[in-house]
């Protein structure tokens, strides 16, 4: 098995630590210290050594931080973890704070008159920084950047990653790393920059057409690299990741060199170097600045090129989620016969994976499969435990939210299905969920629209009702590499504008606390739309998911008819993609569920 029961949220031990490190800070000067989750490369998923925040407070959740003082330390966390917070640290030490709708400025500047608050500038950015110190002006509260605090205290923390890298091929990329290389220095000389500094190891592994297996989940090799203006890039990752053949793989023009000679190598550039304010660790700029090295704040130049997927890339995502659709179909054939019966929540995550590696392609799970029954679905981001495992009951809904990892592409697929009837109020929910998904689905919009201008699509039929979500509609997705990937979203908080090639996860949902929740999820492409009308260039979206929705839960009276001709085309599509990639019995239940309604 890839994913594990085990807890790893302790609230019992996060008393003790909370006082072991305001011991430390005060014997430091500090009055405070953040504690993010996040590493130096700015990554959503982290290696265990970076846990901090989980270490300290017990909260596993994605995204987050605790602003420690020496009277209050606050977790904060979005909309999808407000219920898993509570359970999961000592509400008796720490208080969570609904963020971004309390800012931590703000926060700061209400619980502490004066002091200093320090924060290690690895593990944060200076766009970051730079906002929480104007919100800081002209209090008494000022910011110092440190070493980590946390890291002081914390005796067993866990060695760097040394995971092994591994050539991805360039059929697969449908670009070899050495076109990467020349087409963005070649926009680095057009801006008359001399380098790139590349924090994010997703875009290391797309510019060198490498995979590593330094981070849970994501394919990735942990390191800095620095693109110079003529091509060359200069890698800083442990040696023992590279083995003769990826070197060759990487060729003349890459140079491996330790970590350590990172920094210096920063201070010696010749300038302009490019950082990118938003995703960099603080202090990149800070040893530039500080050696005297010209800097000019850039976007990553990797981000946009790996978001907008190449011909070869599209082409291995379609058959990663035909593959993938087919084991979906399997386990949901053998769901519907064993369920409920007794079955948990953890024999459901179990056999889920069995089918996909049954496949003989899994490289991996995409994250931890979410599955939630009843009340635990409405827990967004719900990792079943040896501790929380549940059975599933008669007459409510399961939440399984999962994904793999295939060497030719990343999948990322939710649904929610009946374990019996749930009642129609259940149904009206799931069917004004499925009603906001088909409106993704079925957009054409101008190009040079963002994700903010299409998020509202998806929640409208919700908000008539009075109902909405607290999670964005959706996130970008790799190509066998990070299940969440920048800078394209469907949010409302996303201004980058959609183009050509760029996969996203198209996921409205809604949640109940203490009854249920429901969320349907597909991955869709951003490709041109066909020429209609006056001719104005439009997108459109391809969807790449295939994958029976649950009919039960529809009300079909509550469906247009052209959302009732969207889905029956789309189950007429599965079936036809599908049927002849699973066994007789799967085939029989897919053949069922793909009626039209």
């Amino acid at each position: 098995m890839f994913q594990s029961f085990d807890s790893h949220a302790n609230p019992a031990q996060g008393g003790p630590r909370l006082a072991a490190l305001r011991a430390r800070l005060a014997q430091a000067g500090l009055a405070g210290f953040i504690v993010p989750r996040a590493d130096a490369h700015q990554g959503e998923y982290v290696a265990a050594r970076d846990e901090r925040l989980q270490w300290l407070t017990g909260f596993t959740g994605s995204a987050g931080f605790c602003i420690v003082l020496p009277d209050v330390a606050g977790v904060f966390i979005d909309g999808r973890y407000r219920v898993q917070v509570k359970a999961q640290v000592d509400l008796a030490h720490y208080t969570p704070v609904p963020w971004p709708e309390i800012k931590p400025g703000a926060w700061l500047r209400d619980h502490l008159a004066a002091g200093e608050v320090g924060f290690d500038p690895w593990l944060h950015s200076a766009e970051e920084i730079e906002k929480l110190e104007e919100t800081l002006a002209g209090s008494g509260v000022t910011l110092r950047a440190c070493a980590n605090m946390v890291d002081a205290i914390w005796a067993d923390q866990p060695a760097a990653p040394l995971g092994r890298a591994f050539a991805h091929g360039d059929d697969l990329a449908g670009e070899t790393s050495e076109s990467k290389r020349q087409r963005l220095a070649e926009a680095l000389r057009r801006a008359g920059q001399r380098a790139a500094v590349i924090t994010l190891p997703d875009s290391l592994c797309w510019l060198l057409n490498i995979r590593g297996a330094d981070v849970p989940r994501n394919p990735v090799l942990q390191g800095f690299a620095v693109l110079h203006d003529d091509a060359r890039v200069t890698l800083f990752t442990d040696a023992a990741k590279l083995d003769d053949a990826v070197r060759a793989h990487l060729g003349a023009h890459v140079t491996q060199r330790p970590p350590a000679a990172f920094v210096p190598a920063l201070r010696s550039l010749p300038g302009p170097v490019r950082v990118d304010k938003g995703t960099a660790p603080l202090a990149v700029s800070r040893e530039l600045e500080e050696a005297g090295v010209p800097l000019v704040w850039g976007d990553d130049p990797c981000r946009l090129p790996k978001a907008c997927k190449t011909a070869g890339e599209l082409a291995g995502m379609r058959e990663a989620h035909l593959r993938d659709g087919a084991a979906m179909v399997e386990f949901l054939c053998w769901l519907e016969a064993k369920a409920p019966g007794t079955l948990t929540e953890i024999d459901v995550v179990t056999a889920l994976e069995g089918f996909r590696r049954a496949t003989n392609a899994l490289h991996d799970i995409s994250f931890d499969t979410i599955c939630g029954s009843g009340p635990n679905g409405a827990i967004m981001h719900y990792r079943v435990t040896q501790e929380t495992n549940r059975a599933l009951h008669k007459d409510e809904l399961l939440l399984v939210d999962s994904g793999a990892q295939y060497r030719d592409g990343t999948t990322d697929i939710t649904r929610t299905v009946a374990l019996g009837d749930p009642g129609d109020e259940a149904r009206a929910c799931y069917t004004r969920v499925l009603q906001g998904m088909i409106a993704i689905s079925r957009v054409r919009f101008p190009k040079g629209l963002a994700g903010r201008d299409l998020d509202p699509l998806a929640r409208f039929p919700l908000w008539v009702a009075g109902q909405d979500f607290d999670h964005g509609t959706g996130h970008g997705v790799g190509a066998f590499l990070s299940v969440h990937e920048g800078p394209q979203r469907l949010s409302r908080v996303s201004e980058v504008p959609l183009q050509a090639g760029m996969i996203l996860s198209n996921e409205p949902g809604y949640y109940r606390e203490g009854a249920f929740g429901i969320r349907l999820e597909n991955l869709i492409a951003v490709e041109e739309a066909p020429a209609l009308g006056d001719n104005r260039a439009q997108f459109a979206f391809e969807t790449l998911t295939f994958v029976p929705f649950d009919r039960r839960l529809i009300l079909t009276d509550l469906l247009s008819p052209d959302e009732r001709a969207w889905l029956d085309a789309y189950h007429a599509s599965v079936w036809d993609k599908l049927a002849a990639r699973v066994g007789d019995a799967a085939r029989d239940w897919l053949g069922a569920a793909c009626q039209p309604l």
